[in-house]
């Protein structure tokens, strides 16, 4: 029937809805398209706005106008992202719903002039463009374009009775006695009890709750980043808190515990962070002091990578010497000994079989970290990871707080004796050369680069290596000093007894982007065509994963200077080239296609930003405009470095792809009072004293606080060693514990932490955003079982025998406060059932 001359209530409101729509929308595109963007914005909008002025005037040709808009931007949507669920659906869904709205008869019949007749031509259209959605989407829900299926081709069961890799090493199969599993730092269990046709049956054996949660007084960022280590019948592990617990290895029943009682002059809610990723452990049986002096080893002459002499690798004997008195009493005193760094810049050693502090050591059982650094922001120096031990030394680095100021301390590493911890050698990268211990009175380079992060030893060879940070602040470096330049963002291998540089090989140059190597470096004997060759594999934060030689620090997979952006601020400068490995996670570069959201409008709002900012690529410097940076300084890969099986040559990796944003900020325009606004290390202004500029570090995000760039942002990943190449990745994890409803949309999200793998030829990993732990074939990344954890699970698991022989996977879920993740205080061991 024809028009009575008036609109309905609900027509009204729809016209409405569709005008304030449409001209937000076409505003915003608008902005867009001045800014070089995409022009579907703003012709969105103005559809849109048309459609809803037709309602007001009561035409039927509204639903056929609407009609060509949801078939236009159909179109467009596949065009821009092919079928990709994931990005089809946040340009669509808003659109259907309005077409399924307009599509009601209370809302368009009766008050539209026209005869009856054409309301059937006008609804077809209409009901046909959201037909053709529904079914795009629905299609593609079962596409997975982002997924890399492949095998890698062993045989898990043959290859579970290889004999132990580590053996070597001279440690019990069951044992987890370092942060890395063993001083080579493979994350590798060679147990072979839980495999891929078992670990379904999975279930919790014990639950061990520490007590330490974080306080109102804490900073946001306190974390339970802990890997515990086994060792005999005991787990030991430690807290934010700098408080070491010991566990019965089977039962979860606490053997001992021991607080420091950590202190600071003005709290500790202004650090930065507050974390223990783990303790080390020391067994005079297994490290005897020499009985005589032994020659001191030439060390080979200082060199770089390139030009590394070819008798690098000659190994060194300790240089230690002869056992004095005093030491034959302490190693008496303590013979197995508990080495935790604590969040007040001391190292205690206590007695491992009782937890009480071994007196002979330092000053009643400690060391004051905070010798010869000079002064610094309480909590700005601290061993936020645990130290190496190495015969009968101890070495030890520290976290010096990024970007406060140009005036911090020195990243200096220091070997102290284990027994009565005197100092025996030191290396500062701001003074290479001077490794023998400093005077009383001394002072090391101040704002030398750091190393904060886990050694890796390789005790045959007598060398240590070092994954190293940056002389701070990270993102100017007008005033870095040539030391600094030649050290930064590397790896460097010491002569473990003397300090003296063996090697190093640089990964980032003249680093602004924050891309210290994170992650402990893995050593494996790795088959090549050439032979097997003693590698060093460094996995890094840009994506790409670094093999070298470690007995010469040459390359083993090859590694090629790429040309990338210059046009650094004012004062500073930029490489020319950047060293990529042919072996690498390196995502390709972002596009505005690539923004995402969960509705056009936020998405239209992140392609604005992402239009705003300077980007030409990986490794765009950062600018006072403000710069994306992608991968961004979270890393694909940060400190939880990857896993290694030695037997099978299988490297299993959970990269991740989150974009930053970089603002330099002139000094003059920074507030004075914000030196009380201290953000974490991945958000928040950073002050940088002393420096023309100040930094804001903030994740790529959308105002609904979700990432800009589209998914998925995390994966779990296999490389075959014997190919150098990735054999599968799949995305993983969920958004149900991020997103404001706790639905599990499998978009695959980031994860901290990192992941270990077993002979039995199952991989596991917690630390996703999602509070899960899962097991994954190490043959094509299938996943073989899930298990809710009650908190975040952002540290790396273990996996241990107990006396009787049955394999556990042991988990520290604990939270990230950074991340939001839910804090917790639980320790969860699991076992076959």
């Amino acid at each position: 029937m024809a028009g009575n001359g008036r609109l309905s209530p609900l027509t009204f409101f729809a016209a409405i809805v569709f005008i304030v729509i449409g001209v937000l929308l076409a505003a915003g595109g608008a902005y867009l398209v001045a800014l070089k963007g995409s022009w579907y914005y703003v012709i969105a909008g103005a559809a849109i706005l048309l459609t809803g002025l037709l309602l007001l005037i009561r035409r039927r040709s509204a639903l056929l106008l609407f009609a060509l808009f949801l078939f236009a931007s159909t179109i467009w949507a596949v065009v821009e992202v092919r079928f990709d669920f994931w990005q089809l659906m946040p340009r669509l869904w808003i659109w259907l719903l309005l077409a399924i709205w307009l599509l009601i008869p209370f809302v368009h019949r009766g008050a539209l002039f026209g005869p009856p007749s054409t309301s059937r031509a006008a609804r077809t259209p209409l009901a046909a463009a959201i037909i053709l959605t529904l079914l795009l989407g629905v299609g593609t829900w079962f596409n997975h374009p982002h997924d890399r299926p492949g095998r890698i081709d062993v045989n898990v069961a043959a290859d579970a009775n290889q004999p132990d890799a580590n053996a070597a090493t001279g440690r019990a199969a069951g044992d987890w006695v370092d942060y890395g599993g063993s001083p080579l730092a493979q994350r590798y269990a060679p147990l072979a009890q839980i495999t891929p046709d078992n670990a379904h049956r999975l279930k919790v054996a014990w639950t061990y709750r520490t007590g330490d949660m974080p306080g109102p007084d804490d900073p946001t960022e306190t974390t339970d980043e802990n890997t515990p280590l086994k060792v005999g019948d005991t787990i030991f592990l430690c807290t934010p808190h700098s408080k070491a617990i010991a566990l019965d290895a089977a039962s979860g029943k606490e053997k001992w515990r021991f607080d420091p009682r950590i202190q600071s002059p003005i709290g500790f809610k202004h650090w930065e962070h507050m974390t223990c990723r783990g303790v080390a452990y020391y067994d005079a049986s297994m490290h005897p002091m020499p009985a005589a002096a032994a020659p001191e080893a030439s060390a080979p002459a200082e060199a770089d990578a390139a030009s590394a002499p070819a008798d690098a690798s000659a190994p060194t004997e300790a240089s230690a010497p002869v056992q004095t008195p005093a030491q034959t009493t302490a190693q008496a005193e303590c013979p197995h000994r508990l080495f935790l760094p604590t969040a007040d810049a001391r190292l205690i050693a206590l007695d491992a079989d009782t937890g009480k502090p071994c007196a002979s050591f330092g000053k009643n059982g400690a060391i004051d970290l905070r010798a010869n650094i000079g002064p610094f922001t309480p909590g700005g120096y601290y061993s936020t990871s645990p130290p190496a031990v190495f015969r009968n030394l101890v070495i030890v680095g520290g976290h010096v707080t990024d970007n406060e100021s140009n005036n911090e301390p020195s990243g200096v590493i220091r070997a102290f004796d284990v027994n009565d911890g005197h100092l025996v050698w030191n290396w500062d990268p701001g003074n290479p050369d001077a490794t023998e211990p400093i005077a009383a009175g001394g002072t090391y380079v101040r704002n030398s680069p750091n190393m904060w992060s886990m050694f890796s030893v390789d005790e045959k060879r007598g060398m240590i290596f070092l994954p190293m940070g940056n002389q701070t602040p990270d993102q100017w470096g007008g005033e870095r000093t040539p030391q600094a330049e030649k050290f930064g963002a590397g790896v460097v291998a010491l002569d473990a007894a003397t300090g003296k540089l063996r090697w190093n090989y640089q990964f980032t140059h003249h680093d602004l982007w924050d891309m210290d190597v994170g992650g402990q470096p893995t050593l494996v004997d790795l088959q090549t065509a050439q032979g097997t060759q003693p590698a060093l594999i460094a996995s890094t934060k840009q994506g790409s994963i670094y093999v070298l030689n470690r007995e010469t620090g040459q390359p083993i997979v090859p590694i090629s200077e790429l040309a990338v952006p210059g046009g650094a601020a004012k004062g500073d400068h930029t490489a020319p080239t950047q060293a990529v490995s042919a072996l690498n996670f390196n995502p390709p570069r972002v596009t505005e296609a690539d923004m995402w959201g969960t509705t056009p409008f936020d998405q239209l709002w992140c392609r604005i930003k992402f239009r705003s900012l300077r980007y030409d690529g990986p490794y765009t410097p950062p600018s006072e405009q403000g710069s994306l940076v992608f991968p961004g300084n979270f890393g694909v890969f940060d400190w939880g470095g990857i896993s290694v099986d030695p037997v099978r040559q299988i490297l299993i990796a959970n990269p991740d792809y989150m974009a930053f944003t970089s603002k330099l900020i002139p000094r003059d325009k920074i507030p004075e009072d914000n030196g009380e606004k201290k953000g974490s290390e991945t958000s928040g202004i950073k002050l940088a004293r002393g420096t023309p500029f100040g930094f804001e570090i903030s994740a790529f995000l959308s105002p609904l606080g979700i990432p800009c760039q589209a998914p998925p942002w995390g994966y779990i990943a296999g490389v075959d060693l014997r190919t150098q190449k990735i054999a599968w990745m799949h995305k993983n994890g969920t958004i149900v514990d991020s997103a404001p409803l706790p639905i599990p949309m499998p978009l695959g999200v980031p994860s901290l932490g990192g992941t270990i793998v077993t002979a039995g030829g199952v991989a596991f990993l917690t630390g996703t955003l999602d509070q899960y732990v899962r097991a994954y074939d190490v043959r094509d990344g299938k996943k073989l079982w899930e298990a809710r954890l009650p908190a975040g699970g952002q540290a790396t698991p273990m996996s241990y025998a107990d006396a009787s022989g049955k394999q556990y996977v042991l988990v520290t879920a604990g939270g990230h406060g950074s991340l939001g993740t839910k804090a917790g205080d639980y320790v969860i061991a699991y076992t076959l059932q």
